[in-house]
């Protein structure tokens, strides 16, 4: 497996991951082709060096998001904010999210932030055991959002 930072032309590759990885979960999405795409252009803006992917074979299997320019909402201070995480489910339980999520807050590290911040979809049981898994505790929630944070 490899990680790299994610170039402005993955952006195919990161729609179709995307869809494939949502499914079953699109109560928590953008679910048109143009909505992600825009999303994907977000994240790119936002922080690109913080937007990662891992490839398995020159295929794109999962994508992470970290924005360390981010200002959380609920406490106005600069967080290690990660937007996004997913892979491809064939490619999941080989610790390819592991390995992402360990890089984006390795990054928010190196950035000098002292927390990492994200939401998941409260009823993302699965997602919420693997944050659990790496420190992230429960703190509050917005509709449908669980807000998780980790001291880094």
């Amino acid at each position: 497996m490899r990680i790299r930072n994610v170039k402005s032309d993955d952006i195919v590759s990161f729609i179709e991951v995307y869809q494939k990885s949502y499914s079953g979960l699109e109560k928590y999405a953008y679910t048109r082709r143009k909505d992600i795409k825009h999303y994907f252009k977000w994240l790119y803006n936002r922080d690109s060096d913080g937007f990662l992917l891992a490839e398995i074979n020159n295929r794109v299997v999962g994508f992470v998001a970290c924005d360390a320019n981010w200002i959380s909402f609920i406490n106005g201070k600069k967080m290690g904010e990660i937007h996004e995480l997913f892979v491809l489910p064939q490619f999941r339980r080989k610790h390819i999210g592991t390995s992402l999520l360990i890089k984006a807050i390795s990054y928010a590290r190196k950035k000098g932030r002292k927390f990492a911040e994200l939401w998941v979809g409260k009823e993302n049981y699965v997602a919420i055991r693997f944050y659990k898994k790496f420190g992230f505790q429960e703190s509050g929630s917005v509709g449908i959002w669980l807000r998780m944070i980790k001291e880094l």
